[in-house]
């Protein structure tokens, strides 16, 4: 008897994952034909940064735009003034405050801020991220997780409202949250190619990061 109980878990399971496969292809498929349209995105954002337990440590507003793929600027108002802008090829981090500019190399495996997340190919962020979807009302969540462990998080939750993008939110090993929602959005918006240029201010303390 106890033969024929494990038998019949272990072929339930059997069953179960073929199934479990074609969900995920499915909200892969999904989360593909609402980014693949997207190829400029302008959003006001509230950001917050959470503990564990769901309390607030920090929050900041601004407003972001971008471009697919790799260009993006990324503008807080408040507090602290701070501004990222990605050409393509090059990361700047203005820090005004400091007077403080940080140079980098792009990062193309989409696995670092959620503006470079956004920017980057839906292919590629399907194929690095194992894709699970639910749907509460108008709203779909979509969960990624990370298929290698070389990431800053640990799941990525992308929510759409009426096929829009409504908001973020990025868990970390220590379950500390980052969660973002956007206002004010514009989809494919025609941007200038200079919201995508940072010039250096004169003066400014460059730090340039290898790759």
């Amino acid at each position: 008897m106890k033969l024929f109980k494990s038998l019949a878990v272990l072929g339930a399971l059997l069953l179960m994952m073929p199934l479990a496969a074609s969900a995920d292809e499915a909200a892969a498929q999904r989360l593909t034909h609402l980014l693949d349209p997207l190829k400029t995105y302008a959003a006001d954002f509230d950001q917050q940064i959470l503990d564990g337990s769901g309390n607030r440590l920090q929050e900041a507003k601004g407003r972001m735009w971008l471009s697919r793929p790799g260009k993006f600027r990324w503008e807080v108002d408040a507090p602290y003034r701070q501004e990222v802008v990605s050409d393509g090829d090059q990361v700047y981090l203005y820090d005004p405050d400091l007077d403080q500019v940080t140079v980098q190399p792009l990062d193309k495996r989409v696995t670092h801020t959620p503006a470079l997340l956004l920017s980057g190919s839906s292919a590629a962020l399907t194929d690095s991220y194992k894709v699970s979807r639910t749907q509460q009302g108008a709203a779909e969540t979509f969960t990624l997780i990370p298929k290698t462990p070389d990431t800053l998080f640990e799941s990525l939750k992308l929510t759409f409202r009426g096929e829009q993008l409504a908001g973020l939110r990025m868990t970390d090993s220590t379950g500390q949250q980052t969660a973002i929602r956007f206002d004010e959005v514009e989809t494919n918006p025609r941007l200038e190619a200079s919201r995508f240029t940072f010039e250096i201010p004169d003066g400014a303390d460059v730090i340039r990061e290898a790759g």
